[in-house]
């Protein structure tokens, strides 16, 4: 598959995408949430852009482990405001949730991706984007994130999420979405401990004929735990885990920091 169908827009897969983050929460494990300040929101979805960001990703909703669920009302009241600007500045624009009332909202408001943490595990779900020509990213997690951290257990982590995936890939498929709009992510850190987490990592492979995947491990707990680090310096590893999921054929880069991934990916491709 040459590209990615991500509503009016076509996504090359010659070279790993960057996807910025604009978090509108006000608990994000990274420290980066705008919740609340509709300007400060629109302006950092700027800069991402402005770094070489090649897709903006937009979640409303906390998903770090501990996370409450966020009522519709209150996530729909932090994300359209924002949404509706951006979506004017022709680039591809994600929205972050798993909730079918907040996916009907996104795409009448133009967005054209859905990055669903829940795998679209319903048919509500399912039926919120079928009718519509947007991405679906569709991840794997171990519970909910409220809990989904107190005890993740696994026989084979690589094989229960391969095989994961390629049911809720046929799922997707027989409720009509195409699949050229299809992207799987093996959800770094949902539901997953340190060994999980590396397991899935090396496991991934370059198979350009395969659906294409989406890897976001930019600041989260895995890095701090191999690196030593508090959140906020987790720069360093943030950009060499990029740089290694790129290695390994990853199709989209789910990243805080978009300049300095996009210089490493550069120097990468240069050189490798």
């Amino acid at each position: 598959m040459n590209s990615i169908h991500c509503g009016k827009y076509r996504l090359g897969r010659e070279r790993p995408l960057i996807m910025g983050i604009v978090n509108l929460t006000p608990d994000s494990f990274s420290g980066d949430g705008l919740t609340g300040d509709l300007e400060q929101a629109i302006a950092h979805a700027r800069a991402q852009l402005d770094a070489g960001a090649d897709i903006l990703d937009i979640g409303a909703e906390s998903s770090r482990p501990g996370a409450v669920p966020t009522p519709v009302d209150e996530e729909l009241r932090r994300l359209l405001p924002v949404l509706r600007e951006i979506t004017r500045w022709g680039v591809p624009v994600s929205v972050d949730t798993y909730k079918p009332e907040v996916m009907r909202a996104a795409l009448e408001a133009g967005a054209s991706m859905i990055n669903d943490i829940a795998g679209m595990a319903s048919d509500a779900a399912l039926s919120a984007v079928a009718g519509s020509d947007c991405a679906v990213c569709v991840m794997h997690m171990q519970g909910v994130p409220g809990t989904m951290q107190q005890a993740p257990a696994y026989t084979d982590v690589v094989a229960e999420v391969d095989d994961w995936l390629a049911a809720t890939v046929a799922r997707c498929l027989a409720a009509g979405i195409a699949r050229e709009r299809l992207i799987v992510d093996p959800g770094f850190g949902f539901g997953k401990k340190l060994e999980h987490n590396v397991a899935l990592f090396r496991a991934m492979r370059r198979d350009d004929a395969a659906l294409p995947v989406l890897v976001g491990v930019s600041r989260k707990s895995m890095l701090g735990q191999i690196a030593g680090r508090p959140v906020e310096e987790r720069l360093a590893a943030s950009v060499t885990a990029a740089v290694l999921a790129a290695e390994r054929g990853a199709a989209i880069l789910r990243v805080h920091d978009v300049a300095e991934t996009k210089d490493a990916l550069a120097v990468w491709s240069a050189l490798k």
